[in-house]
């Protein structure tokens, strides 16, 4: 009996993860080759958009969006599973052939019609790319208590405030920016808007390297002037956006969770090859067993990381959705699972992971970013705890008009569990 415990899950998409495999193998590796790169973090920009073109024409890249956007409408778990396919290759191009923080995003999934077709297809298609405009310096993860401020003028919004660590800015074509549309602030008094990269308004005020090599941006939004259909969901629905968006944070947790496992598999496999091949003492080094107890404790956390994954995209492909705490738990285990097995990984392999441009080296990086992406391991605690019964959920802001109250607060409601 060879099967994974996670065949249960995968088997319905082994066709698509499979072809994906193909992809990977037959036109990335050789390309990567070509690049003469050791990393992901220099890999160049028409590099990677020409990947992300290519995976978008073979039906990867954003295939979990609806037909008529250009996707696939695969179900969240063969999402997972090709995520986790991503990673676990070993190939740092196959990490940009799904989509990240430039590519598509089910928030925009509740924009109108004519957002949809505007904006979010050709986001799907890879034609276009974007950022997201939601952190401040005095509000991180508290998106209803926002100091940037849109008011109306005449006819138009008017964007003032100031937003860190935007990803890919020098090449973007659209910025999302959440913002306070009343002064008390709270669910219905905050609507995200699309920004395009060429508004005069939108100053660059200095950049930054992640650890990762990533280049991220400090802006102001000074004036920023905006017709009025540039609220996503347009101005009747714009005080439900924000919500919508709190609603797709399991989604993306979860993703992010695949990812982790992925790498982490990626980095398990590098440790195994080398305990098998390097020779100590006059035997392999996998034969002693403090290398044995490394390799096989990631193996076990790892396997443990992806059956919560999984199930947790299965439950959303069967019953429509997801528990908020349940994508909490999975983002918890998945990037302590990757940040221990990476760990683990280097001390086995010794000197030469620790040197710059060894895979390992890259990944102890890239890793320590999983625990602050898409919520920080400690709100993913708040939101698991209030799911105990313990602590408070904040309570919505009153609402703005008829009908709000209940739209907004149960938005809340469901987004914070």
């Amino acid at each position: 009996m060879n099967a994974s415990l996670t065949d249960v899950f995968e088997a319905p998409h082994r066709a698509t993860i499979e072809a994906f495999r193909r992809f990977v193998t037959e036109e990335l590796e050789p390309l990567w080759y070509e690049c003469g790169e050791r990393t992901a973090e220099h890999v160049p920009q028409d590099i990677k958009r020409h990947v992300r073109r290519r995976s978008s024409e073979l039906g990867f890249y954003g295939g979990e969006f609806a037909a008529h956007l250009g996707g696939r409408d695969l179900p969240l778990t063969a999402v997972a599973a090709l995520r986790h396919a991503a990673g676990s290759s070993g190939c740092p191009l196959a990490l940009f052939t799904l989509p990240g923080p430039e590519g598509p995003t089910p928030l925009l999934a509740h924009g109108t019609e004519e957002q949809q077709q505007r904006y979010l297809a050709p986001l799907v298609r890879a034609e276009k790319t974007r950022s997201l405009g939601l952190t401040e310096p005095g509000a991180g993860s508290d998106t209803f208590r926002l100091a940037t401020r849109a008011r109306r003028v005449g006819g138009d919004w008017v964007l003032n405030g100031h937003k860190i660590y935007l990803s890919n800015l020098d090449v973007v074509d659209i910025l999302l920016v959440f913002a306070s549309t009343t002064e008390r602030g709270g669910p219905d008094g905050s609507a995200v808007f699309i920004v395009e990269t060429d508004n005069s308004g939108l100053v660059v005020k200095q950049s930054f390297r992640a650890m990762y090599g990533e280049p991220l941006y400090e802006v102001l939004l000074d004036d920023v002037r905006l017709p009025c259909d540039a609220v996503l969901g347009g101005p009747e629905q714009a005080h439900l956006a924000v919500g919508h968006g709190m609603l797709t944070l399991p989604r993306g947790r979860v993703l992010t969770s695949a990812d982790c496992n992925g790498l982490a598999e990626y980095a398990l496999r590098l440790g195994i090859e080398h305990a098998r091949t390097r020779r100590a003492f006059g035997r392999a080094i996998g034969t002693f067993q403090h290398v044995q107890e490394h390799l096989v404790a990631s193996s076990t956390e790892l396997q443990a990381s992806k059956l919560l994954t999984l199930a947790c995209t299965h439950q959303f492909d069967q019953q429509g959705e997801m528990l908020p705490e349940s994508a909490a738990k999975a983002k918890i285990t998945a990037t302590g699972t990757l940040s221990r097995t990476v760990d683990r990984a280097l001390q086995t392999l010794g000197g030469r992971a620790y040197m710059q441009g060894h895979p390992l080296e890259f990944l102890y990086r890239y890793a320590r970013m999983m625990p602050i992406v898409g919520g920080t391991t400690e709100i993913q605690k708040v939101i698991a705890a209030h799911a105990l019964g313990l602590g408070s959920s904040p309570a919505p802001a009153p609402a703005s008009g008829p009908g709000d109250a209940e739209s907004t607060s149960q938005l809340l409601q469901e987004a914070t569990g």
